[in-house]
């Protein structure tokens, strides 16, 4: 298996072990963390109130919003050790909301990363950056798929 392959899975297997959510709600990231932590299931042993600080606090110092209508929230840094327990949480917002992104589009799609070191972390970055970029992967998003569609959307994608 080669490590695009090998990085492809772990990408996938972090999305089935996140989830993919629809219609959530919120005007601004400090509402849609809440909703998201509402919704989605996080990691054991991790404090929902302790995550929600800590990813408000990464959103102060910068955005996290990328372009294209895409942000990807995440702590500045593992608040959980288990590799088991890592995932991406991907959540298509009810309605799009501005997040300063560097090209203006507003958000609909949140990508909230949850790794437990910093290599996962940067690898599923880096392979995220590189997905946004192709504009075949952003159409998809923007229908907003389910969570098979977008696995395959991602197989397609990042194709060896």
């Amino acid at each position: 298996m080669t490590e695009k392959t090998n990085n492809k899975e772990v990408i996938k297997s972090l999305i089935k072990k996140g989830g993919v959510y629809f219609n959530i709600k919120g005007d601004k990231p400090e509402l849609i963390f809440k909703s998201i932590l509402d919704t989605a299931e996080i990691p054991a042993g991790l404090s929902k109130d302790k995550l929600y600080q800590e990813l408000c606090q990464r959103e102060e110092l910068m955005t996290t919003a990328v372009g294209n209508g895409i942000a990807i929230p995440h702590p500045r840094y593992p608040l959980f050790n288990d590799e088991n327990e890592q995932r991406l949480i991907v959540c298509f917002l009810d309605k799009p909301v501005m997040m300063n992104p560097p090209d203006m589009k507003p958000v609909y799609v949140y990508f909230m990363l949850l790794t437990a070191n910093t290599k996962t972390h940067l690898m599923v970055l880096s392979q995220l950056a590189f997905l946004f970029q192709k504009p075949a992967f952003r159409q998809i998003l923007e229908k907003k798929p389910t969570e098979n569609e977008l696995l395959e959307a991602i197989d397609n994608c990042l194709a060896p």
